[in-house]
């Protein structure tokens, strides 16, 4: 037997409980989990407040990350005792996720966690981390580099966005913050590195102006929406935006003369379904990138009964940083 959070669809509606369940409950996978921690994004969020169509396949325990230890596998890449962390793969959507003490996964979705990162910090770099390691590889493959002029990170006060100021930061670039809590959350931003916090006011307004004067040598978006589409507008010649969120909306009402009188370049970021190469080269760089202190300093933990209060902040835009769920606890 063990716990999780599960999520159904009854004749009465949607139903969220705290569960025993037993272990031929689990998918027929090849790799079992005894998972440590999982955390708590905004797609979690969604699923766990039934705020959006996230779940694809009912019953499911929900939670896109997962980081525990391999306790029986199928398969020749993976032992027991093995550290591992899943991200992606749509688990916590459409595949039973991390939000349980035990979980049965395909082999090919887990990466071996590198020396230096247990599992409470990978659990709390997580899926949004990790996203945000792979925006700044994305600018970096641009030819992206420290001195190059500001990179703006919107929704900077959020998990991916806290990780990219971080990383950017102790990288050596000269990072701007834009938030929508500027008044509260510039002491945090600043300690993780930022030289400007703004307001997201400045660029969340509809009908800006195609071309706006140049701010910017590049920037990571988490938000979308009018929010991408200014922030586009005021890079400088031959800037790019790694683009990896939605939170501010899906739609892109914008024009090309950025990107054929400026040359400027979006990055689309896609977490899901990255190659195994490319997840343990950004794993790898997190665990020499990101300063473990400050990954600390920006990490709160929960026990699995408080999720569901977390994943209702969390949608309201109350959360700040990383939320690690102790799946045990």
């Amino acid at each position: 037997m063990f716990t999780a959070l599960l999520l159904s669809k009854t004749d009465d509606g949607f139903e969220r409980s705290i569960s025993r369940l037993d272990e031929d409950q689990l998918p027929d996978r090849e790799v079992t989990v005894a998972v440590d921690y999982s955390t708590v994004n905004y797609k979690d969020g969604l699923a766990i407040c039934n705020g959006a169509p996230v779940v694809r396949s009912w019953p499911l325990v929900p939670g896109i990350d997962l980081a525990g230890v391999v306790e029986a596998s199928d398969h020749a890449d993976w032992r027991p005792g093995d550290r591992v962390t899943v991200n992606g793969w749509d688990l916590g959507e459409k595949h039973w996720g991390g939000m349980a003490q035990k979980a049965r996964v395909d082999a090919g979705w887990l990466t071996r966690l590198p020396t230096g990162i247990d599992t409470r910090a990978a659990a709390a770099i997580g899926t949004a981390g990790y996203t945000a390691m792979l925006c700044v590889m994305a600018l970096e493959d641009q030819g992206v580099a420290p001195g190059d002029g500001p990179v703006i990170v919107t929704g900077a006060a959020g998990g991916v966005g806290s990780v990219a100021v971080a990383v950017l930061a102790k990288l050596g670039y000269d990072v701007v913050a834009s938030t929508g809590r500027a008044g509260t959350e510039g002491d945090y931003l600043r300690s993780l590195g930022t030289t400007e916090v703004i307001d997201r006011a400045e660029l969340s307004e509809p009908g800006g102006r195609p071309m706006a004067r140049p701010r910017w040598a590049a920037g990571v978006d988490t938000v979308g929406s009018h929010t991408l589409v200014n922030l586009i507008a005021a890079l400088e010649p031959e800037g790019c935006v790694a683009a990896c969120g939605l939170a501010g909306g899906s739609d892109l009402s914008g024009t090309v003369f950025p990107f054929i009188l400026r040359g400027v370049s979006l990055l689309g970021v896609n977490c899901v379904y990255q190659p195994a190469a490319r997840r343990t080269e950004a794993w790898s760089r997190l665990a020499t990138d990101l300063d473990s202190a400050t990954l600390e300093s920006i990490t709160s933990e929960v026990p699995l009964a408080e999720v569901p209060r977390v994943a209702a902040d969390i949608l309201a835009g109350a959360v700040r940083g990383r939320v690690v769920v102790d799946v045990n606890a």
